[in-house]
């Protein structure tokens, strides 16, 4: 398990474009940064907070989430969703005609008690957007099948992965449990070309890949209680990057990026085109 990064607060969002350039936010101390594959990292998005998403644009920069959906671009912002009920969003996942898939808060993910269910929305090119489907107790990762077929969505209240079938007209239908978990809370997740769904364990110290019908094919041990995402990356796509809110072989490192080797290539994201 090798060390990126450390020094941050909540890290979330991690997405690695094809430089080999990893993008990350700190949810808590603010801000989105771009790690450089010679470990240099720069800021892209000064101070922002709450961001649990990232997605880069074919047109370049990023979209993220927060209190609303906005692409950022050579310091511009262009905010592309909000809503007035909604106080924020969480993490997203772009489809192959660049729509943004991303899920409402409409309670504060860190206070204690019941949440308030949100919902996962669909942005389209063009400004369009539409509500796919409520009762998300508390939305975290988001990713797809490698045929584009079924869409998956950790649910951090349940706590489970849930996963809805996506058609060719792309309305989704028949939501249902694809994997409970039963130590600690499903967070960021990431899909690899056989059909295999990492899923970031927010409790538990580990990062878990669940194989196509749902059963736990592997775990690996994390050297953090709080395991927020994750993504895969490299050149061959075979690098597993799991970002922690903590690190407990080193507490003073406080939130780290921590890089290791998977058998199977991870599917790369689209490109946004929101």
């Amino acid at each position: 398990m090798e060390t990126l990064a450390s020094g941050y607060g909540l890290i979330e969002g991690p997405r690695e474009d094809r430089n080999g350039h990893l993008y990350f936010s700190d949810v808590t101390k603010g801000g989105v940064y771009r790690r450089a594959p010679d470990g240099g990292v720069e800021t892209v998005v000064p101070k922002r907070r709450g961001v649990g998403g990232i997605a880069l644009h074919r047109d370049g920069g990023v979209v993220i989430s927060g209190k609303n959906i906005c692409h950022v671009k050579d310091g511009e912002t262009r905010i592309v969703f909000a809503v007035d009920a909604v106080p924020g969003f969480n993490d997203l996942y772009t489809d192959t005609a660049g729509c943004v898939y991303v899920g409402s808060l409409r309670s504060d993910p860190f206070a204690e008690g019941e949440q308030t269910p949100g919902e996962l929305y669909r942005l389209s090119p063009g400004g369009g957007s539409e509500e796919l489907y409520g009762d998300v107790g508390l939305t975290n990762g988001i990713g797809f099948s490698p045929a584009g077929d079924l869409l998956y969505h950790s649910d951090s209240a349940i706590p489970a992965v849930t996963v809805v079938d996506v058609g060719a007209d792309g309305k989704v239908s028949g939501k249902r449990i694809f994997a409970p978990i039963e130590r600690g809370i499903p967070d960021g997740l990431a899909v690899d070309e056989a059909g295999g769904v990492w899923v970031a364990i927010y409790g538990d110290s580990a990062a878990l890949r669940f194989a196509p019908d749902g059963s736990l094919a592997q775990r690996i041990d994390v050297p953090a209680v709080s395991v927020t995402s994750l993504c895969l990356g490299g050149a061959d796509m075979r690098d597993l990057i799991i970002v922690t809110a903590d690190n407990t072989e080193a507490p003073e490192r406080e939130g780290t990026i921590f890089r290791t080797r998977v058998d199977v290539p991870g599917l790369r994201a689209p490109l946004a085109a929101v």
